[in-house]
């Protein structure tokens, strides 16, 4: 359940979804304006009735901007020729939440002052919808206030890097499961949006597929067939997009309402790690606020290994304390943090434990949504490396080769392979540095695996 410290940030883009009260007039009056724009001069719009068609489409408004006469009534006919749900809303005079292809007409009232409206779903003003309304006479003003303005407010949550987390906190574990038995896997993911912590101290509403971020890994061999149910338990639109399928996008990634579920079935024809995540609009939106996860699909003859474990990258783009994520500072690029799956220096608090001389195999998966990747374990030499569907090193080569780093682009994936014979402190990295320093470190601990 949503916190009270949701509801400024998330609970006003979803009251409007069973609106069935009438619409009344909005009388916009400037301060101190009656029916003059200024003193003893009369309104030019007084008595005039305008109506404007008004085109809601995925992340625009159409026109984005209109211009009426100071005293204006106006009318406007919103049709939404999206694909998903949207709204549009005046200082609380809103249209319903209107379905692809439906339109609904909302008496606004006298315009009496330069505004804007916009649409209420979560992170869709933000990306851009939004309508200016200019009084004319006055100074125009854009349809700002999304993704270009400046990235991040000013009441964001911080991290603190000297900060440790509670005494309660119990980190990720990174195991990879075995593959269940049989070459069906049936898989039921719930969309739930719930407030994790995601540093020492600091909170957001995560939306997540089965109450974590990054969700579950699935774990599957090529040939084997996943039967997946979605089931939207959220407040909003949500989609799963499998990387590691094929299929058609518009049947079985389609977005689906809350309360909804889909079936979606696919055969793991390639072997690899692949990402899986929302495809609703706007994307970077629901992938950075943490609906995003990976699925293993084993090559052929993969040999065992002492530990098998799994490392998903992605970024932390901190709003408010108890808020979802900033999407501005998504567009932008200037997030606060690069994590290892989804807390901040996670495996610096709670080093993976690893016996001396175990063969050790990190699958990792890069999720973005922005960041790239650049794996590396101070103190070995990878002998082993998997990149997006192929061996690039095995042990044995004729060139006698090792390997340092894994570089990995948003969503693409891979394995390496290394021992840590002595005992002791073996630091892992992304070792593009800035990231590091943010929150992408962890320790292999070996030896002392009380």
């Amino acid at each position: 359940m949503l916190t009270s410290g949701v509801a400024l940030g998330l609970l006003i883009g979803f009251v409007f979804v069973g609106l069935a009260q009438p619409h009344s007039a909005l009388d916009l009056s400037a301060s101190g304006a009656t029916s003059a724009a200024t003193a003893g001069e009369s309104a030019p719009g007084v008595g005039k009735k305008l109506s404007f068609d008004i085109e809601l489409g995925d992340m625009y408004v159409k026109p984005a901007s209109i211009s009426v006469p100071r005293g204006a009534d106006v009318t406007v006919n919103v049709t939404n020729k999206g694909n998903q749900q949207h709204t549009l809303s005046l200082e609380g005079v809103d249209t319903p939440l209107l379905d692809p292809g439906k339109s609904s007409t909302v008496h606004w009232g006298v315009i009496s002052k330069s505004t804007q409206a916009w649409c209420l779903v979560p992170g869709h003003k933000d990306a851009g919808m939004l309508l200016a309304i200019n009084v004319e006479g006055e100074q125009a003003q854009a349809a700002t206030g999304g993704a270009a303005d400046t990235a991040g407010g000013g009441n964001d949550a911080t991290i603190d890097a000297s900060a440790k987390p509670s005494a309660d906190w119990k980190p990720v574990d990174p195991t990879l499961q075995p593959v269940e038995g049989g070459t069906t896997h049936n898989v039921t993911l719930h969309v739930q949006e719930k407030t994790m912590e995601v540093a020492p101290g600091v909170k957001q509403v995560r939306w997540t597929y089965n109450g974590t971020a990054p969700g579950p890994v699935l774990h599957g061999k090529v040939g084997d067939v996943f039967n997946v149910r979605l089931v939207n338990d959220g407040t909003m639109e949500h989609s799963i997009d499998f990387h590691a399928s094929k299929v058609a996008p518009n049947i079985q990634m389609r977005t689906i309402k809350p309360g909804e579920s889909l079936d979606y079935q696919f055969k793991a024809q390639f072997a690899g790690i692949f990402t899986y995540h929302c495809g609703a609009d706007p994307m970077i939106y629901h992938m950075g606020n943490g609906m995003y996860g990976a699925v293993v699909v084993d090559p052929p003859n993969l040999p065992k290994v002492d530990k098998e474990i799994v490392l998903v990258q992605s970024e932390l783009n901190l709003g408010p304390q108890g808020q979802p994520g900033d999407l501005k500072k998504m567009m932008a690029g200037t997030d606060d943090a690069v994590v290892f799956n989804g807390y901040y220096n996670q495996y610096a608090f709670a080093p993976i434990k690893v016996a001396p001389g175990a063969r050790v195999r990190v699958w990792l998966d890069n999720a973005g949504p922005n960041q790239n990747m650049a794996f590396h374990v101070v103190g070995t030499i990878f002998d082993t490396v998997w990149k997006e569907g192929a061996y690039r090193l095995q042990p044995g080569n004729a060139e006698q080769g090792g390997s340092q780093t894994l570089d990995l682009l948003p969503t693409q994936g891979g394995f390496v392979e290394f021992t840590l014979p002595d005992a002791g402190t073996y630091p892992f990295i992304t070792h593009k540095m800035m990231n590091m320093s943010r929150g992408a470190l962890g320790i292999f601990q070996v030896g002392d695996n009380k």
